[in-house]
């Protein structure tokens, strides 16, 4: 019997284009086009202004490790230990993700380590933004 894997997403019509970008291989968040914030997650207004002038816009995919938490317990689709993280984008928000291509010990994932995006395609329909220490 297979194992069962990680549980994924459902993009709905509001999260559609960040899936879209992630597909792309580009992380993509939405822009107030009346006061100017970057905002995530997705949604058809703005969090700040209530506008629903927005619009996406292609992010850097470059972040800062904000907090995370080493889990150790199995979960299926993950092999403990695995790092939750959020990081805080280059453009403002943050996000929820994990930390790949890196020990995960607190020695390792330092706060405010810089990162970058990577794509890993779980299905034709979605791809997920992971994080790994920046290489630059």
């Amino acid at each position: 019997m297979a194992e069962p894997g990680r549980a994924l997403p459902v993009p709905t019509p509001e999260t559609q284009g960040f899936w879209d970008g992630t597909n792309a291989g580009e992380l993509r968040l939405q822009r107030c086009d009346s006061c100017g914030k970057n905002y995530f997650p997705p949604r058809p207004f703005c969090p700040g202004c209530a506008s629903r002038k927005v619009s996406w816009f292609k992010a850097s995919g470059k972040a800062v490790l904000w907090s995370y938490v080493i889990h150790h317990r199995p979960v299926p689709g993950f092999k403990p230990p695995y790092a939750i993280a959020v990081v805080q984008l280059a453009e403002g928000p943050r996000m929820m993700s994990n930390i790949v291509e890196c020990e995960q010990t607190p020695e390792a994932l330092q706060l405010d380590m810089e990162l970058e995006v990577v794509f890993e395609k779980q299905n034709d329909t979605i791809t997920l933004p992971l994080f790994r220490p920046a290489k630059d």
